[in-house]
């Protein structure tokens, strides 16, 4: 059962004077992602086919899944009236596939497929809260406060499968560690940079990688605050089976933090190095 509908959001109180151009396009990238849920839900359906409450917890999760980007898709198409969510998620779809006939979870185990899980949900619940916090449209500030919720119970849905199926596969530490930081890594791929490239660029300009990673790097990593670090870092730690609020949790958030405050220089810095080329580009 879902715990919220988008009845329940309250559209009609947009603000237009308080949409931030810099936060439009990560809505619009986010609801890409978001919206190909299904898929994802499928391949863990084979992944897990012999699960049948596993299966069925997926397909729930799924449900909730494309919720959130229909709802991000539904703000930025009243933000942005001219941009078309059904046109801009076809060509997403198309170019970024989810391999739904997997006989196996490509990281190695069912145990790790949801440590790895585990990972995304708690990087969607941290960067749902920090969007919430870092935009004072009223309607987007609502949208990403209720997906943050759902995506940290669905953190608590995946570590509780984790650690049923942990129990029959004993992954090591070790293992359970370099899943997650594989994962963390994995940010960085085609599923953002391509959502970036098909909902916010002209479809006539072909895909590039740095271009749109820069592009949406650029602008997401600025929303980012500590304490979204220290939670995440928390969570990420409880996954692999650390102490989430010991003195080495505490060390990890401020590195962590260190980095991202680096990279989103260097991010920011590209950025700006790519506006010139980009406004000679479009005249």
């Amino acid at each position: 059962m879902k715990h919220w509908r988008l009845e329940q959001v309250a559209w009609d109180q947009l603000d237009r004077s308080r949409i931030d151009p810099e936060i439009l396009p990560l809505v619009k990238a986010a609801a890409m992602v978001e919206r190909n849920g299904g898929d994802y839900a499928r391949y863990l359906q084979r992944v897990f086919r012999d699960d049948p409450a596993f299966c069925a917890a997926a397909e729930q999760w799924a449900v909730e899944e494309v919720q959130h980007g229909d709802a991000l898709g539904r703000w930025a198409g009243l933000a942005d009236p001219a941009w078309d969510y059904v046109g801009a998620f076809e060509r997403y779809r198309r170019g970024y596939q989810v391999n739904t006939q997997a006989d196996a979870s490509i990281r190695g185990s069912r145990t790790g497929e949801l440590i790895a899980r585990c990972i995304v949900e708690t990087g969607t619940s941290s960067y749902y809260t920090a969007l919430a916090e870092a935009t004072e449209e009223p309607v987007l500030k609502q949208i990403c406060k209720l997906i943050a919720a759902d995506e940290f119970r669905h953190f608590k849905l995946f570590y509780d499968h984790m650690k049923r199926y942990l129990d029959r596969e004993n992954l090591s530490f070790v293992q359970r560690l370099r899943i997650a930081a594989g994962r963390v890594g994995e940010t960085e791929d085609d599923e953002l940079a391509f959502a970036y490239h098909c909902s916010t660029e002209d479809p006539a300009l072909g895909y590039a990688h740095e271009r749109c990673l820069t592009g949406y790097m650029g602008r997401a990593m600025g929303v980012y605050r500590f304490r979204h670090i220290e939670r995440g870092t928390g969570m990420i730690f409880k996954a692999v089976g650390l102490d989430p609020r010991g003195r080495l949790s505490e060390l990890a958030a401020r590195g962590g933090w260190r980095l991202l405050c680096w990279r989103r220089d260097r991010y920011r810095q590209a950025l700006q190095r790519e506006a010139p080329v980009a406004l000679a580009r479009a005249a």
